[in-house]
Parts: structure tokens; sequence; C-alpha cells
């Protein structure tokens, strides 16, 4: 029985004046926007008039030609909706790049595998530096589903390191035999993820309906592995959900992530991404999950403004992420902050390389973007998983968090 939601003519005028805040979409814009949200009605309907939220957050961003990573917005920098650390800084990519070495010299026979490469500067970047340490990898991989990033992905690389351009191939599915490093930058946050309610003591599914053209919010019945995760977490963490706690599940991280490791003979996959531990995760005040919605450098919490339009994520439960590691046969080798991850690596020495007091300047600008806490340094954390790798990575030396996942 799908419980009513007897408040949505107020949810609605809420939803009206948050969106009022955020700047308007064009005219094309909004006419795919349209075409993508009659389509998820159309989905709604055929479910009886309730679809659950992970699935509405894959229509909302996977559909193809329409959805968010499909159609041919631009997503990343100045003119986007958000800026990842590549974006942000060359540093990023070239400490990463002198941290994986190691990894590779030991017997990454299949060199990288970048997973999402977003607009392609990471790999460019990571190109330039391993060509420039001469130490550049057999192959370079990107699995990429999206035929308009793949395009831009192309465009990068031939604009940023045209001599190594054509050492990079593109895949749509994680390989059966894998030897060397796979690589994923803010991957796993924008994979669908399930939302629960407690309501009454009971665990039930967010999902998603639709009256008069408005997507909202409605409860649902919760699937037996949602209910079991919840019930698990709160054993775990010692703190019984209270009523009306609300937070996300995010089962598709985690078969990926098992999906990778059945693929992975030997090597490291680095995962780097905005996320805690459960018990940081699950903490009794995060009591609204932490759903986040990214349109023009805005964040909010709508995920039904514009769909196809903006993105969508949640953060990563790191536990879970260790949890499927370990069942699926890898060694959790490193678990930190982005901060000592790359502090960890060398990032500060590239200021010692640089004579120009100007640039200098700069540099020490994007280390500290990259590092301060209340910048990108403690939000994001980088996780390595490893199979039949025993070279340790000098980025997770500084503070190792293991313990606290």
């Amino acid at each position: 029985m799908i419980k009513q939601d007897p408040d949505f003519r107020a949810r609605l005028r809420q939803a009206d004046a948050a969106a009022a805040t955020l700047p308007p979409p064009g005219a094309a814009a909004r006419a795919l926007s349209r075409e993508l949200a009659a389509r998820i009605a159309g989905a709604i309907a055929e479910a009886g008039g309730w679809l659950p939220f992970w699935r509405y957050m894959e229509m909302a961003l996977y559909t193809p030609g329409l959805g968010y990573y499909s159609a041919g917005s631009r997503k990343l920098g100045a003119a986007g909706d958000f800026i990842t650390a590549p974006e942000l800084s060359p540093l990023f990519s070239r400490t990463l790049a002198r941290a994986l070495q190691p990894v590779l010299a030991a017997g990454g026979r299949d060199g990288i595998l970048e997973v999402g490469a977003g607009s392609g500067i990471m790999a460019a970047d990571l190109l330039a530096q391993l060509a420039a340490d001469d130490a550049l990898p057999a192959r370079y991989r990107i699995l990429e589903t999206s035929a308009e990033l793949r395009q831009r992905q192309q465009q990068t690389l031939n604009r940023r390191v045209p001599a190594l351009a054509a050492r990079v191939q593109w895949c749509e599915d994680l390989p059966a035999d894998f030897e060397g490093v796979i690589l994923a930058n803010e991957l796993l946050d924008a994979l669908p993820a399930q939302r629960f309610v407690i309501e009454a003591g009971e665990v039930r599914e967010l999902g998603v309906a639709c009256r008069e053209g408005a997507f909202f919010w409605r409860s649902g019945p919760a699937s037996a592995r949602l209910r079991q995760r919840v019930r698990r977490i709160e054993q775990e963490t010692g703190q019984p959900f209270t009523e009306g706690y609300v937070s996300e599940v995010s089962f598709a991280a985690e078969d990926w992530l098992q999906s990778a490791a059945r693929g992975l003979r030997a090597g490291l996959i680095l995962l780097i991404d905005y996320g805690q531990p459960r018990a940081v995760y699950y903490h009794p005040q995060r009591n609204r999950g932490t759903l986040t919605c990214h349109y023009r450098h805005r964040m909010h919490e709508d995920p039904f403004f514009w769909p196809g339009l903006q993105d969508i994520t949640a953060h990563v439960d790191f536990t879970a992420i260790a949890d499927a590691a370990l069942e699926a046969g890898l060694a959790v080798s490193g678990y930190t902050t982005q901060a000592h991850f790359l502090l960890g690596s060398g990032i500060t020495g590239w200021l010692a390389e640089e004579t120009d007091p100007r640039r200098q300047l700069e540099l020490g600008s994007q280390i500290k973007q990259l590092t301060l806490p209340q910048e990108m340094g403690e939000t994001f954390k980088v996780m390595g998983l490893g199979r039949g790798c025993d070279v340790p990575l000098p980025g997770f030396a500084l503070q190792d968090m293991r313990d606290r996942l």
C-alpha cells in the first residue's frame, strides 16, 4: 500500500519557491527537460503511480539522448554546473601520476583504466606527466558510455596532448582480465542511490509520484535488501534511526565495485569521491540524508528541478565500499582524506620546481583549494583497493583512516 501525501500542494509551493532562486534554463534546454520529464512520468504511470527514487535518478542522469550525462549540455568547468579537482588544477592529476608510477612499474601490464573521465582533462594531464617522467604505461583506456562525453574527451586530448592522444582507447565495459590501475574520480556519487525513510518505526523506501505534471516524494514498501541493510546499519552504529529519518544506500556503487573487482587480476582500484565512513554518514544529526543537486555552480536539494539539466548525487558510504571490496577478495590498502593523500604524494613539491614568484602564488592558491578542510581537502576521500599489489602508496602514509571504517 503506497502512503498518500496530504501535503502535495505545500510541497509543490516549497519546490517552486526554491526553483525561483535558480537561474532559468534556455528554451532548448527546457524542451529537452520536458521531453525527459514526460518519459519519466510515463514510467511512473506504467509502474502503477510510484517509482523508487533510484530509478528516477537513473532516468534523470542516464536516459540516452536526454539524461544529464547522456545529452549534450556542458557539465564541468566555469560554463557548467560544477568543477572537479582535475578541472581546478593540473597539480591534482600531475601528483596522481607520480603517486601511481610505483604500481605501474611493479607489473601494471594493462596500464590505466579511467572510469568516467568527464571532460578528459585528468587523462590529458596524467599522460603528460607520465610522459615527462618517462613512465608512460603500455595503454590508457577510458570507460565511457556517453557518446557526447567521449567526443569531448577526444577533443580535450587532441588539444592538450596531441602527441599522446593516439595512446588512449575507449571501451564501454569493464575488462574481464586486467592488470594495472582502475581509476575512478567522482564516479560512485553519481550512481543511482536508494532513499529510505523511517515511518512508524518501519523502513520505507522513498520514491517518486507525479500529479498534474509535477514530481513529488512519496514513500512505498521497501525491498527486503533495503530493509535488511538499514537494520544492519542500526546494529553496527548502535543508533536506532528516529522517526522521519531520511538517508541513502547505494547498492549500485557496491555492485559496480564488485564488477570491477571481478575483472581485476592484479593491481589497484583507486577511488576518489566525497563521502564518509558509516558511523559519520548515518549520524543521528544527518537526518535528511546527503542527496545533493548541482546546477550552474549552485547546490540545492530538489532532484525534480528541470530533470536532465542538473547533476544529482549522494555521498559515498565508504564502509559499504570496503565491505564490498573484502567480499570480492580485495584488500583495503588505504583510506584517507584527499588532503593527506595529495600532501603525502608530494603535491607541495611542485612549488619548489617553480621559479616564477607569480606562478608560485598561483600554484599555492590551487594547492590550498585542493587540500584545505573548508575547500576539497576533507570532504573528498581516497580509497585504495588492491589484489596482488603490495606496493605502498605514500599518499596513505600521512594519515591512515582505515580504522574508522
